[in-house]
């Protein structure tokens, strides 16, 4: 695996490092070990698959209260999406930051998004499946998410919002989550 950092603090973009031969590659994808000698969680409880019918949906940007904070390593295997952390934790150098990467089937990159990070994704073609390797079960009790409109954050998209569901769509300013308090 070939790991690049990103402009917010402990997200990674991972890419596979293939071993190619006549009947074409094999790459690993997680490495808890690799992973651990970056100071990367390497735990993985579950894996879970989203598949988005419409170019332009936006998912997310969803969070995970402690003690059931997630660590997620995403990537997509068709189509392609436009994949965001956004940085909640107070205490960090990138507080409120946020970095935005094309992961697609064709270039078979990852996002690694750390524990105290939101998280979602805006579909850029019909038909996008993505893959999460995620460190913790998810709990719905603990289930929260932020706007990704909100302008504290500043996100800008490579393309219009078609498609959003009301949760996600109403999803507290900043201001309101951080009153709230992200790690209660």
């Amino acid at each position: 695996m070939i790991l690049g950092e990103t402009t917010v603090a402990g997200a990674w973009v991972i890419e596979p490092e293939r071993l190619e031969d006549e009947r074409g590659f094999f790459a690993r994808i997680w490495d808890g070990e690799e992973l651990a000698e970056h100071g990367l969680n390497p735990e993985l409880a579950q894996c879970s698959i989203a598949h988005t019918r419409r170019r332009g949906t936006l998912r997310g940007l969803h969070y995970q209260l402690p003690p059931h904070e997630e660590t997620k390593l995403v990537r997509c295997l068709a189509g392609s999406i436009f994949d965001l952390a956004v940085d909640l934790r107070p205490d960090s150098p990138t507080f409120k930051g946020w970095f935005g990467v094309e992961l697609s089937a064709e270039n078979r990159l990852g996002l690694y998004v750390p524990k105290g990070c939101a998280h979602g994704f805006l579909s850029l073609s019909d038909s996008t499946e993505v893959l999460y390797l995620i460190s913790a079960k998810h709990s719905p009790e603990a289930a929260r998410g932020v706007r990704w409109d909100d302008p504290a954050f500043g996100i800008r998209l490579p393309g219009p919002v078609v498609v959003i569901n009301e949760r996600d769509r109403t999803f507290p300013d900043f201001r309101t989550v951080v009153a709230e308090g992200t790690r209660s």
